[in-house]
C-alpha cells in the first residue's frame, strides 16, 4: 500500500514538474517559439547539411556553407545505428523550452529519491535545480547542446550512488550506463568533463571510506568495475559521435597549433591560454550565486537604457571638449555589468534560500557527501575564477589531460548548480528527520549559519559601497567624477534590491526551520514556506533573461532570414530586440538571394557587411567565406587571423581568388552592393610552378603573395610525393566541375602534359578520397589549406568523395555496446525477479 501510494506521490510530481514548465513557457500555448541566437546561426550554417537529408534522405559528413568547408560532426549531423540519440529524442518530446525544463527537474527529482528516498524532499530539491538561473540564461542564448546535456547530471549521478552508497549494484548499472549514454549523446563534451572532475572527489571519498573501513573495501572495489564499465559502455553506444569528434578536433582550433609565433609554438596542444580564460569568473563575482547582482546582471538589462539616457544628459551638461568626450568614451564598457569578464548574458545565480541551505547542509548532511560535496564545490569555484586563480589554472592547462580544449572556465559552475541543491536537501532533510541529532546542535548550528548568513548580507548592505565599489579599473580611470558617482549609485541601488530579497528570503527560510525546532510549526508547512519562497526568487530572477519577448511568431523562429520586409512585420518586430536583426538584415539577405538564384554554379560570397566571421546568414543562401562556429579547422583559422583581421588591400583579395570568393557584399545593411570578383580562381585550375617551402609559418605567408593560378606552395615534407610525377605547363590546359555534392565533386580535366590540380576545397586528411578515372589516387596539401592531385596528360574524370571510415567502424561499436548493454540489463532484472521468487517461496 505504501508503495502504491509513493509511486502516486512521485507520478503527482512529474506533474507539476510539465505545469510548472509550461507555466514559465506560457506563449508556447499560442505556437511561438524561443527566439535563439546560436539557434539562428544553426539553422543558417546546417542549411546545406539540411537540404541535403530533405532531398535525399541520407547523411552528409562534410559541408561547404561554413569556413570553406568543414565536417558536420558538430552541426548536428546524424548517424547511422544511433540507437542511443533516438532515446535522447523521445525523452525531450515536449516542445522547446518546456522539455528542457521538465527533464532538468525530473532527473533532479531521481537524484533525490536516491539519496534521501522521500519524495517531498526530492521535490524540493528538483525546483532548486531545475530553476538555476544560468540554465534559462544558455536556454535564452541557444545553448541547446549545453543544457541537454546538464539534464543528465542528476540521474547520471544517482546511478552512481546507487552503486556506491545505496548497493544496487543492477538498477545502479542500468540506470548509470543509460544517463551516461544520453550525456555523450548531447554532445556537450565540455559539460561532461567538467561533471567527471568532481565525481572525482566522489570517487576519492568512497576509496577512503573503503581504506578507513567505514565500508567494506570489496564493496568499493565491486561498484568502482560496475561503474567503469557502465560508463565504458555508456561511451562505447556513441561510438560513431566520439570517435568522429575525436578524429575532426584534432586538426581544429582544440588541436595541435601549426604555426609557431610570440604567443605558441607549433605542435603545442589546445587553445592558447588567453582565449580559453577570456571569460573567467571574478573572486567576488562568485557572491552572484547568492546575490544575483552583486557584480551586475546581464550586460544588457533593461535598466541600462534608462542610465543611458541619463548619462547622455550628464555628458552633455558638463562635457565641452573633444578631449573629454574621447576620454570618457574610453572608460565605458558594460552600464548593468562590472564584473571580471568582458561581457554576460546574466549571473550563475542558485537561489539565496539554496546557498543558505547549501551552507547549512555542509554542517548537518552526512559526511558520506558531505566531504566530497565540498571538496567538488570548492574546485570548480576555484576553477571557474580562471585567470583571477592562475596558480590553479596553469597547473590544470599544463598538467590535467584534455582540460586545455575547453574555453570559458566560468561554465564550470554548473557543477556547483548540482551539488548546492543536493546537499541543502540532504542537509534539510537530516535535520528534519534525523534522531541521532540534538535538538541543541541543530538549534546552534542553526544560529550560526542563519545567523552568519543574514550578519553577512547586512554587512554588505551597510558596508557594500565601500567594499565593493561597484565600478571598474577602468572606469575609475577614465571616467570624470559626476559619471562614477552617478553610476556608481545606480548600481549599488540595482544591488541594494537584491540583497535586501536575498535577506528576506533567507530570514524566511530561518525562521520556518527555528519554528520547527520549537515544535511551533509542521514540517510540511515549513517545506511549503520555504520551496515557494524559493520558487518566488528564482522564478522572478530567471525572467529577467527567459521572458516572453523571447518568443516569436513561428515564421521568424523557423526562418528568420526574411528576404521581403511589410508593414505588418514591422509591427510584429518593433520594440523586440531579438527580432530587430531580421529587419535590419532584409536587404542583404535579399541581396544574397538574388545572388544564388541567377548564379547556381558552386561558389562562395564574401559578405562584408554582417561580420563575416561571425554570421552565418550568407550560409544559408550559399557557401560562405565566412561562418559562425567555436571549433574551426586550424589551418582556416590561422588564415583569417593571418589575414582578415587586417585587411590588405593585396593580400586579401588574393586570398579571396584562392578560396574561389566569386561575389563579394559591400556596403552597408541599408544598401548592399553585390560585386562580381572576376579575379576568382574557379572551383579547380592547372598550376605548373611548385614553390616549396620549409615550414607552416613559410607556407602561410607565402599564399598571399604568389600568383596562385599559376603557382602553388607546397611544404617540403611532400616533395616525395611528385617522384615519378613530372609537372608541365599546359596553356591550354583545363579543369571544369561537372557534378557538385557537398560529400562529392566530380571534373573534367584535358591537358598535353601532366599537371598538378588545386582545388579550392579545405584540406582535411580524414575521410576524403580522389579517383582518377574511378582509380583511387593519393593527394596533397597546397596553398596551406587546399586539396591537390597529381592530374597525367590527357582527358580524366577526377572525382573525390568523403567517405570517412570511423563513421562505419563507430556504427558497429555503437550498436555491439547498445546490444550489450540490453543483454546485461535483462540478465540482471532477471536475476532480480528470480531472486525476490526465491524469497518468496522460502516465507511460504
Amino acid at each position: 500500500m505504501a508503495k502504491n501510494k509513493n509511486l502516486i506521490y512521485i507520478a503527482i510530481s512529474l506533474v507539476v514538474f510539465i505545469v510548472l514548465a509550461f507555466l514559465y513557457s506560457t506563449p508556447v500555448f499560442t505556437g511561438k517559439q524561443l527566439f535563439q541566437h546560436d539557434i539562428v546561426q544553426y539553422r543558417g550554417g546546417a542549411k546545406e547539411l539540411l537540404d541535403y537529408r530533405a532531398d535525399t534522405g541520407k547523411e552528409t559528413y562534410w559541408s561547404d556553407s561554413m569556413f570553406g568547408g568543414m565536417p558536420t560532426y558538430q552541426m548536428g549531423s546524424q548517424f547511422n545505428g544511433d540507437i542511443i540519440k533516438k532515446i535522447d529524442s523521445k525523452l525531450n518530446f515536449l516542445p522547446r523550452p518546456v522539455n528542457y525544463l521538465f527533464l532538468l527537474s525530473a532527473g533532479f527529482f531521481l537524484l533525490g529519491i536516491v539519496v534521501v528516498r522521500n519524495w517531498k524532499y526530492a521535490l524540493l530539491g528538483a525546483t532548486f535545480f531545475g530553476l538555476s538561473t544560468y540554465f534559462y540564461i544558455a536556454i535564452a542564448a541557444g545553448h541547446n547542446g549545453k543544457i541537454n546535456t546538464i539534464e543528465y547530471f542528476a540521474p547520471l549521478l544517482a546511478g552512481i550512488l546507487l552503486v556506491y552508497i545505496r548497493k544496487q549494484y543492477i538498477w545502479g548499472f542500468i540506470v548509470t550506463t543509460l544517463f551516461m549514454g544520453l550525456q555523450i549523446a548531447a554532445n556537450h563534451p565540455q559539460m561532461t568533463y567538467y561533471l567527471f572532475l568532481a565525481l572525482g572527489f566522489l570517487f576519492l571519498s568512497e576509496l577512503i571510506r573503503g581504506i578507513l573501513k567505514k565500508t567494506p573495501m570489496k564493496h568499493f572495489l565491486i561498484s568502482s568495475g560496475i561503474v567503469a564499465a557502465s560508463c565504458l559502455i555508456g561511451v562505447g553506444m556513441n561510438s560513431q559521435r566520439i570517435m568522429a569528434n575525436s578524429e575532426y578536433i584534432k586538426e581544429t582550433v582544440r588541436g595541435k597549433q601549426i604555426l609557431t609565433n610570440s604567443s605558441n609554438t607549433g605542435g603545442d596542444s589546445g587553445m592558447d591560454k588567453e582565449s580559453m580564460l577570456m571569460w573567467s569568473y571574478g573572486k567576488l563575482e562568485t557572491l552572484n550565486l547568492f546575490i544575483p547582482r552583486l557584480m551586475g546582471g546581464g550586460s544588457q538589462e533593461p535598466e541600462g537604457k534608462e542610465m543611458m539616457t541619463k548619462i547622455q544628459e550628464l555628458v552633455q551638461e558638463n562635457v565641452s571638449s573633444q578631449a573629454e568626450y574621447d576620454r570618457i568614451s574610453k572608460g565605458f564598457g558594460n552600464l548593468t555589468y562590472w564584473g571580471d569578464q568582458p561581457g554576460t548574458s546574466g549571473p550563475a545565480y542558485q537561489g539565496a534560500i539554496v546557498c543558505f541551505l547549501a551552507l547549512l547542509g555542509f554542517f548537518i548532511a552526512w559526511k558520506k557527501y558531505r566531504y566530497w560535496i565540498l571538496g567538488a564545490s570548492i574546485l570548480t569555484v576555484f576553477l571557474a575564477w580562471g585567470s583571477n586563480f592562475m596558480a590553479l589554472s596553469d597547473f590544470f592547462i599544463d598538467f590535467v589531460p584534455f582540460y586545455n580544449k575547453f574555453r570559458a572556465p566560468s561554465s564550470i559552475l554548473v557543477v556547483v548548480e548540482l551539488l548546492f541543491p543536493l546537499i541543502a536537501i540532504i542537509g534539510l532533510y537530516r535535520f528534519f528527520t534525523d534522531k541521532t541529532l540534538t535538538q541543541e546542535y541543530k538549534q546552534k548550528t542553526l544560529l550560526y549559519v542563519g545567523g552568519g548568513t543574514l550578519g553577512f548580507v547586512l554587512i554588505l548592505l551597510i558596508f557594500g559601497k565601500s567594499l565593493l565599489g561597484f565600478h571598474t579599473d577602468n572606469e575609475k580611470t577614465y571616467l570624470p567624477p559626476f559619471l562614477l558617482d552617478y553610476l556608481t549609485d545606480e548600481r549599488f541601488k540595482l544591488f541594494r534590491i537584491d540583497a535586501i530579497k536575498a535577506f528576506i528570503y533567507v530570514a524566511i527560510a530561518v525562521t520556518a526551520l527555528f519554528l520547527v525546532l520549537k515544535q511551533k510549526l509542521n514540517q510540511n508547512i515549513a517545506l511549503v514556506i520555504i520551496g515557494v519562497v524559493s520558487l518566488f526568487d528564482l522564478w522572478t530572477v530567471n525572467k529577467r533573461y527567459l521572458n516572453d519577448d523571447n518568443y516569436v511568431d513561428k515564421i521568424f523562429a523557423e526562418n528568420p532570414f526574411q528576404t521581403e520586409s511589410s508593414d505588418l512585420m514591422a509591427e510584429k518586430v518593433q520594440g523586440n530586440p531579438n527580432l530587430e536583426p531580421i529587419l535590419a538584415n532584409v536587404n542583404v539577405n535579399k541581396t544574397l538571394e538574388t545572388i544564388a538564384e541567377k548564379d547556381k554554379t558552386h561558389y562562395r560570397i564574401f559578405n562584408n557587411i554582417l561580420g563575416t566571421f561571425s554570421e552565418t546568414n550568407t550560409s544559408y543562401f550559399k557557401s560562405s567565406i565566412g561562418g559562425y562556429h567555436a571549433v574551426k579547422l586550424r589551418r582556416y583559422d590561422d588564415v583569417i587571423n593571418e589575414y582578415f583581421q587586417i585587411m590588405d588591400s593585396v593580400k586579401v583579395p588574393n586570398i579571396l581568388n584562392l578560396l574561389n570568393a566569386k561575389y563579394l557584399v559591400l556596403g552597408g545593411p541599408e544598401q548592399p552592393q553585390a560585386m562580381p570578383n572576376p579575379k576568382a580562381n574557379g572551383n579547380a585550375w592547372f598550376v605548373s610552378d611548385l614553390k616549396f617551402v620549409e615550414s607552416p609559418n613559410q607556407e602561410i605567408k607565402a599564399i598571399g603573395t604568389i600568383n596562385s593560378k599559376r603557382t602553388a606552395v607546397i611544404s617540403a615534407d611532400d616533395k616525395k610525393y611528385f617522384d615519378g610525377k613530372p609537372v608541365q605547363a599546359d596553356s591550354t590546359a583545363f579543369i571544369n566541375l561537372t557534378k557538385y555534392q557537398p560529400n562529392e565533386l566530380e571534373f573534367k580535366s584535358q591537358s598535353k602534359t601532366p599537371q598538378l590540380a588545386v582545388f579550392s576545397e579545405i584540406y582535411y586528411p580524414h575521410g576524403w578520397k580522389f579517383f582518377i578515372d574511378e582509380k583511387e589516387v593519393p593527394y596533397i596539401k597546397a596553398d596551406y589549406l587546399l586539396r591537390a592531385v597529381h592530374v597525367p596528360a590527357g582527358n580524366h574524370n577526377v572525382r573525390m568523395v568523403f567517405e570517412p571510415e570511423v563513421i562505419e567502424k563507430g556504427k558497429w561499436i555503437s550498436l555491439i555496446c547498445f546490444g550489450l548493454f540490453i543483454v546485461l540489463s535483462g540478465a540482471g532484472i532477471y536475476f532480480l525477479y528470480r531472486k525476490r521468487d526465491k524469497r518468496q517461496m522460502e516465507k511460504i
